[in-house]
């Protein structure tokens, strides 16, 4: 292995043993130990959605003209290692959120930047990036396992885990090959930085319905982000945030099994296989319990890789097979801006007020609270099965 591709492994390492850190238990220490409520949490996990949509304006307009990217990515690091630990000292979401936000608008520009930083410096991406990116997801895992181990849910420490390992990784970042802004003196418009060539596409019915099925299946999604700590752990699973990292070892496992899928099945049956197993994982979870059927707990994590691998890693192959060449990057910006961005940040506000909702003076009624993702992801599985036909190319 060339001293590039370990540089850029340990790069992608770092990046998301950063998130990892944080994001699974925040829920549990925001709701436990600050005592936030349902909504205040929501809001808290549609941090990084709000940053989603306002991040790719910091990429195509600053970072691409004026800054080489590792130089960007150590300021983007180190900035935000500085304001995690900021928000891990804060004890009131009036302080806390605008700190989190903060965070999340220097952290979320660097997931594209650290992929654009790795293509640069391949020969093949196609044959080289899977094998740099699946370091990103180990060390999602490794951040699991290493706040699970350490039983430290409820508390602070995951955060200021995340603000250290920020740190590190600005640091790290200068040592990465040097890497020239992509656009330097080219001139960019909104519609560059939006995608917004790509609405040219939903002129088609089976790719408008692509685009809104999508969007619509974030907001349930959002519930196991932001909530699934917390009900594992009010409902006394062991070391939740290591059992959790079984769904990031699953997303490894079904990624590799994709692509003979999706020759054999294609893309419309890969896709309704990922909405149903949202459905079906949020069911597991409003039946499943920590005795005799601790089982479906367990499947509702290891339905992770089916999930996210069959629904928006096919999602993605979809659209750069749906999009001509010359609007093909722009296609995928206005997927992400229209999911990751304006989908988890309504999920993130709709799952908060429906958890609030069902407080109970002992906890929360999950139950209920789980078979209403599941049933709008049966609702959303239903209506696309009728409208999605894709045209074979």
């Amino acid at each position: 292995m060339s001293n590039v591709r370990v540089k850029l492994s340990a790069m992608m390492f770092l990046q998301y043993f950063v998130w990892g850190a944080w994001f699974v238990t925040m829920g549990t220490y925001l709701g436990q130990t600050l005592k936030f409520s349902g909504t205040q949490i929501g809001l808290a996990y549609g941090a990084t959605a709000l940053a989603a949509m306002i991040s790719p304006f910091f990429v195509g307009m600053i970072a691409d003209r004026f800054l080489a990217t590792e130089r960007a990515l150590a300021l983007l690091h180190l900035a935000g290692g500085l304001l995690m630990y900021a928000a891990s000292r804060a004890v009131t979401f009036g302080a806390f959120y605008p700190l989190l936000v903060a965070y999340a608008l220097c952290y979320m520009p660097t997931l594209a930047l650290t992929n654009s930083l790795s293509f640069d410096h391949m020969q093949e991406p196609a044959r080289e990036f899977p094998a740099v990116r699946a370091l990103g997801t180990i060390g999602w895992i490794v951040a699991g396992l290493l706040v699970g181990r350490l039983r430290v849910e409820p508390t602070v420490v995951p955060l200021e885990i995340a603000a250290g390992a920020s740190i590190v990784l600005g640091l790290y970042s200068f040592m990465l090959p040097h890497t020239p802004p992509h656009a330097a003196g080219k001139a960019l418009g909104i519609r560059d930085v939006l995608g917004l060539d790509a609405l040219k596409l939903l002129g088609d019915r089976s790719f408008a319905t692509f685009i809104v099925g999508s969007f619509l299946l974030c907001i349930p999604l959002q519930f196991y982000y932001a909530f699934t700590n917390l009900y594992l752990n009010e409902i006394g699973l062991s070391e939740p945030a290591s059992k959790m990292s079984f769904g990031q070892m699953s997303e490894l496992g079904f990624m590799l099994l994709l692509p003979l899928l999706l020759v054999r099945l294609g893309v419309k049956r890969i896709l309704l296989i990922g909405m149903a197993a949202w459905a079906l994982r949020y069911a597991f979870f409003a039946y499943g319990n920590t005795g005799p059927l601790v089982w479906m707990l367990y499947a509702g994590i290891l339905l992770h890789g089916v999930c996210y691998d069959f629904f928006f890693v096919t999602g993605q192959i979809y659209v750069d097979q749906r999009a001509d060449i010359q609007i093909r990057a722009a296609a995928q910006g206005f997927l992400a801006l229209i999911t990751q961005g304006a989908g988890l940040f309504i999920g993130g506000w709709l799952s908060g007020n429906i958890v609030q909702a069902f407080t109970t003076p002992t906890g929360h009624d999950w139950q209920t609270i789980w078979l209403i993702p599941a049933g709008f992801a049966a609702v959303i599985l239903v209506v696309f099965a009728v409208l999605f036909t894709p045209a074979r190319r």
